[in-house]
């Protein structure tokens, strides 16, 4: 429950920033500068009458993020705790070193990344806001639905190989630092 509100919280920020990147990266009418991006995605409005009102397009996909990072974290989180477990038995030590806590959360990530891979193709088509036609999505099930009519289910595994790659590099430099640091402040008892 904590790390999902710590991941709503998250995306409050999160988001935004993902919004105004997409816009940019793919050069939307627009999106030359910083400053014209912000501008152009706040202009834009939707449904969501006050959320939409209130800051444009900024929080558009927030919801399909949510449902991207909160499995991600169920996934991660116990495949990283179980593996440092094993290992530490497999050894016959109480703890792992933080290189090999290291190597669990980078395993832990690698899955997590490849199993949410459809959700993340979701959340970045829906933070576009339109298809390469230039027709606007409804919402992440209207995203789901064109992509398997007009693409295909392989298409929702779009980008696994340096999704995996990355978040599994970026989980060895977490959860790394976090057992290294751990392992530094524990003795202390601060």
């Amino acid at each position: 429950v904590s790390a999902s509100i710590g991941e709503a919280a998250a995306c409050l920020v999160r988001v935004p920033t993902e919004v105004v990147k997409a816009a940019m990266q793919t050069n939307a009418k627009g999106s030359q500068t910083l400053a014209s991006t912000v501008k152009t995605v706040l202009a834009e409005k939707s449904g969501d009458a006050f959320v939409s009102s209130v800051f444009g397009g900024l929080y558009r996909g927030y919801g399909i993020t949510l449902m991207r990072e909160i499995p991600f974290a169920l996934i991660q989180f116990p495949i990283y705790e179980r593996l440092k477990v094993e290992w530490a038995a497999y050894q016959g030590k109480e703890e792992v070193s933080p290189y090999q806590a290291a190597a669990c959360g980078s395993a832990g990530g690698a899955i997590a990344a490849a199993a949410t891979t459809p959700l993340d193709v979701l959340k970045t088509r829906l933070m576009l806001g339109k298809d390469k036609k230039g027709v606007p999505y409804k919402n992440a099930m209207d995203v789901g639905r064109r992509i398997l009519a007009e693409e295909g289910a392989a298409t929702l595994l779009s980008g696994i190989q340096p999704r995996v790659m990355w978040i599994s590099i970026g989980g060895f430099v977490f959860f790394g630092a976090y057992e290294g640091f751990r392992s530094v402040l524990m003795p202390l008892q601060l």
